[in-house]
């Protein structure tokens, strides 16, 4: 049976309302709290507008007040220590200073940004996750159990997107060459265990994994660590559905890393990449289901 689905609605509304709203905020024209509610409206229409157009898995926490990867960086607590955050929740002075640096001012230093880059070969730029020596990870912000509530709460069932934990790690940067993203995996996952688990704990039945660096060329140790990762994943989670989705390219090498997987379903860019179709059909099994981008 097929279905239709999408792996992320985008956010700016249809009358650029989310460019307009953030840059009231930055000019003093809106609060936090109506910043917020512009925000909750375009979430909102978003998700009926889907909806009515017959969408059988709806994305949520695909929406960013300015980008996913800042977003996963606020969930997981790693807030680079030159931003002064040592509280249990983080406000939007905080969010936005990553992304856009602080001007100093009344005895304050400036403060620089967070690096930006481009998200992998397409013209949209993230913020760049920085890891620190002694890095910490712990549950910020629970921005992915909010939004599929916030869902909920006006009668629709969504499929909450998270960044993959390795992708995650692997476009981090540590200015400390002893620091290795991929070596804070152990520390990363019980972050990622306690979104799931609360998702699992409202009866959310899918989750989507955004994992494109699958599509990266990867050494043994990198292939390995997917295998980790997803083994504790799905063994803290086992009430709910994973959906590992990889995109801008095929899978190439890691295409049996992908397939052995302990998830419900994988997605592939069948743009990108057409012909890993017929290589993944007859090893996909019977239990796993299959998403295409086409």
């Amino acid at each position: 049976m097929a279905l239709a689905t999408n792996l992320g609605f985008p956010r700016i509304g249809p009358n650029r309302e989310l460019k307009k709203a953030v840059e009231a905020y930055w000019d003093g024209k809106l609060n936090e709290t109506q910043l917020r509610h512009a925000a909750e409206e375009i979430r909102r229409d978003n998700w009926r507008y889907q909806q009515r157009h017959g969408l059988a898995h709806i994305p949520s926490n695909d929406f960013s007040l300015y980008d996913h990867m800042l977003d996963t960086t606020a969930i997981v607590g790693a807030i680079p220590s030159r931003y002064g955050h040592a509280g249990e929740s983080i406000g939007l002075d905080t969010y936005f200073a990553m992304a856009r640096g602080t001007t100093g001012g009344n005895g304050k230093p400036s403060v620089p940004a967070m690096e930006m880059t481009k998200w992998f070969d397409t013209n949209y730029h993230y913020i760049v996750p920085e890891f620190e020596k002694g890095q910490r990870f712990r549950l910020l912000d629970n921005k992915p159990l909010r939004d599929y509530l916030d869902a909920k709460a006006i009668g629709i069932e969504t499929r909450p997107v998270l960044v993959g934990p390795v992708t995650y790690l692997l476009l981090g940067k540590a200015k400390d060459p002893s620091v290795k993203p991929l070596d804070l995996l152990d520390s990363l996952l019980p972050v990622y265990e306690r979104v799931l688990s609360s998702l699992a704990a409202v009866a959310a039945q899918w989750v989507q994994i955004d994992e494109p660096a699958l599509g990266l060329t990867l050494d043994d140790a990198t292939r390995e660590a997917y295998h980790k990762a997803y083994a504790r994943l799905a063994a803290a989670v086992p009430s709910l559905k994973l959906l590992t989705a990889v995109y801008f390219s095929d899978l190439r090498d890691n295409l049996d890393t992908a397939l052995r997987l302990p998830v419900a379903g994988l997605h592939l860019d069948l743009v990108r990449g057409p012909g890993q179709l017929a290589e993944v059909l007859p090893k996909l099994g019977p239990a796993k289901v299959l998403s295409v981008g086409v």
